[in-house]
């Protein structure tokens, strides 16, 4: 198969893209960034009703959260932890493992049905049409990346997906499907079943133990390996701790900086939960910017 010709009028016709494309991102920069606490205006047109809808969800959405909240407990969270830190790491570009993420379908949400990378790309643009800060935009590409457990040695996706809760006190009915935690051993144990069981109240939440998933994963990675500031590493550690920043569990164990890391979360909430029904994204033509915005606060290849 001949190469094709890259004649002068092809080059003529790239020169002058490049231009738009650069007179483009001088417009964004006199416009300027939103701030990153503004209110969403993206979803403004959207009925908020039609997401979460766990009463009507699938056996198989029901049939994950029983697995999870009868198998997270508190001595598999000290345990997997250990494990975590002990694993060999596998090192791989953000990029890449955005690919690798695609080929997984998340058990737990009853929003969508579609490939990671897709979600992620309609998170990331929607903060994109608000104008918020790259660094943000960013955390909306990266947010569910920490799903790449599945790959690397997860026991299944009760242990990598689904909303967070914390493990060592007592399970607050504000968590989904409540009755489910039946089944957990530590919902039997005096010691771990009061409201603040082996914690102190205002203990702060940088301090309990979350259940093991994707968000503590893709804090832990980011948290070592990036320049996302405190707000965007809050937003990875919490966005799936739908009991706290949603439903308000856990106020009392909050401490110092957890209001912060609030309003935080819920900012980002609206960008991560309202943008699974807009329209599919063009991977290939946003690649471009995203992995300009990678090589900012990510560079290279990272260890997972």
């Amino acid at each position: 198969m001949r190469a094709p010709v890259v004649t002068d009028q092809v080059r003529l016709h790239a020169t002058k893209l490049d231009a738009v494309s650069d007179e483009i991102d001088a417009v964004n920069v006199l416009k300027g960034s939103a701030a990153w606490d503004a209110a969403s205006e993206f979803d403004k047109g959207k009925n908020k009703d039609d997401f979460r809808q766990y009463d009507d969800a699938c056996d198989r959405v029901k049939a994950f959260y029983a697995e999870q909240h009868a198998k997270q407990t508190l001595a598999y969270n000290v345990s997997i932890r250990e494990a975590h830190s002990a694993r060999p790491k596998v090192k791989m570009s953000v990029w890449a493992a955005l690919e690798l993420l695609d080929q997984l379908v998340d058990e737990s949400d009853p929003d969508t049905s579609v490939g990671q990378i897709e979600h992620l790309l309609q998170t990331a643009e929607a903060l994109r049409r608000d104008r918020k800060p790259d660094w943000m935009q960013l955390v909306g590409l990266v947010h569910d990346l920490g799903k790449l457990l599945v790959f690397l040695g997860a026991e299944g996706q009760w242990d990598v997906v689904g909303d967070t809760f914390v493990v060592g006190c007592a399970f607050p009915r504000a968590i989904i499907y409540p009755d489910t935690f039946k089944l957990n051993p530590d919902s039997q144990d005096p010691g771990l079943s009061t409201e603040c069981g082996i914690y102190e109240r205002g203990c702060g939440l940088d301090n309990v133990l979350l259940s093991w998933g994707h968000d503590e994963y893709i804090y832990d990675v980011m948290r070592r390996q990036s320049s996302i500031p405190k707000e965007g590493l809050s937003m990875l550690r919490y966005h799936s701790f739908y009991p706290w920043h949603r439903e308000g569990a856990y106020r009392y164990l909050m401490g110092p900086g957890d209001e912060e890391q609030l309003r935080a979360v819920r900012v980002f909430n609206a960008y991560d939960l309202y943008s699974k029904s807009d329209a599919p994204p063009d991977k290939v033509a946003l690649r471009p910017y995203y992995e300009r915005l990678i090589e900012k606060y990510c560079p290279g290849e990272l260890e997972w």
